[in-house]
């Protein structure tokens, strides 16, 4: 931002992070940043690789075809407190007559600086269930509650694991980049 201002050069207008309720961490710095340079936010992984849109029911069990299935890098996001916060949206959900996909992408466009999601629907039916997410309202006391399930600013499933350069990246995780293959 700053070369491009010193040299006349194009800006950035938007950011486009990882972010979903099982990783939170971007209100920590880059929410602020954004705002402070007024920049757009398109987030993506809405529904953490699946996890909110409940595809996996245990950390070391993984549905044939699921990128966790597939790749370690995918595999390593999958984990139990995730997995317990995800069924407690869906549980919500339910209750509200709603999706619990609906109700994560809802509980995103409620955040503050988020411009937009990006959403990877794979059939129609599921284009048609996340579009519900506009019209979701949530109260204070809803996003109270999601507060309550995951703090602001914290994670439980760790969508940022290939960016060691995170202040906050878990413990190892740069030597394990480090380390010759």
């Amino acid at each position: 931002m700053h070369i491009a201002d010193r040299k006349g050069y194009p800006k950035f207008i938007c950011e486009q992070p990882p972010y979903s309720l099982l990783d939170r961490r971007i209100e920590n710095d880059i929410v602020p940043m954004c705002q402070a340079y007024d920049l757009g936010l398109m987030t993506w992984s809405p529904l953490a690789q699946g996890i909110l849109a409940g595809r996996y029911q245990h950390e070391d069990d993984f549905p044939d075809g699921s990128r966790a299935s597939q790749k370690s890098i995918c595999a390593e996001r999958i984990t139990d407190r995730g997995i317990q916060a995800a069924r407690k949206v869906s549980e919500r959900a339910q209750v509200n007559g709603q999706s619990a996909t609906a109700l994560a992408v809802a509980w995103i466009l409620h955040q503050p600086a988020i411009t937009s999601v990006i959403i990877g629907p794979r059939t129609p039916a599921h284009l048609e269930d996340l579009l519900k997410a506009d019209d979701i309202r949530l109260s204070r006391d809803d996003l109270a509650w999601f507060d309550s399930l995951v703090p602001p600013g914290t994670f439980v499933s760790d969508h940022f694991n290939t960016a060691g350069w995170r202040p906050d990246a878990p413990d190892g995780l740069l030597s394990r980049w480090d380390a010759p293959e």
